[in-house]
């Protein structure tokens, strides 16, 4: 069993790609589902909303934080290489670092971004929404399984 800062390290691993997973949950399960029921201008007002509110210290600190954090568990794991739950604790940080992290970059920002640009209620907007919709969810479930997944791959990395 791994131990010392290592050991807390992983734990706050555990707490941050857990809370992250919480909010991907949320999203994938019932606010884009109820956004989606809205008339696309209302959605879109309502979304962008959202994206605007999102990047403050209190999710990014625990989203970016998280992705640090991993970042600093994956150096270590290489550096003391423990004989124990160093696969987990490796495929944990990549899952977090690459399937919620970078997934975030690549594939939910710039939809995000796209969307922000668009004034609710005119055509553009309307015609966007239901594709921002189906792809923005799309990869926020992926969001959701690689978050959950490193959050559980830490609890066994350190079990």
């Amino acid at each position: 069993m791994i131990e010392g800062v290592y050991f807390w390290l992983t734990v706050l691993g555990v707490l941050g790609t857990g809370l992250v997973a919480g909010a991907f949950c949320a999203f994938s399960t019932f606010v884009m589902r109820g956004l989606a029921g809205l008339p696309p201008a209302q959605g879109v007002a309502a979304m962008n909303a959202i994206n605007r509110a999102a990047p403050r210290p209190a999710f990014m600190s625990v989203f970016v934080g998280s992705a640090v954090l991993c970042a600093v568990v994956a150096v270590t794991t290489f550096v003391e290489w423990p004989r124990e739950g160093r696969v987990e604790l490796l495929a944990g940080c990549a899952l977090y670092l690459f399937g919620s992290f970078g997934v975030t970059v690549a594939a939910n920002v710039p939809r995000n971004d796209t969307l922000l640009r668009l004034e609710p209620g005119t055509p553009e907007a309307d015609a966007y929404w239901p594709v921002y919709v189906r792809e923005w969810t799309l990869w926020n479930h992926v969001r959701l399984v690689a978050s959950s997944a490193a959050a559980v791959l830490f609890v066994l990395g350190i079990s």
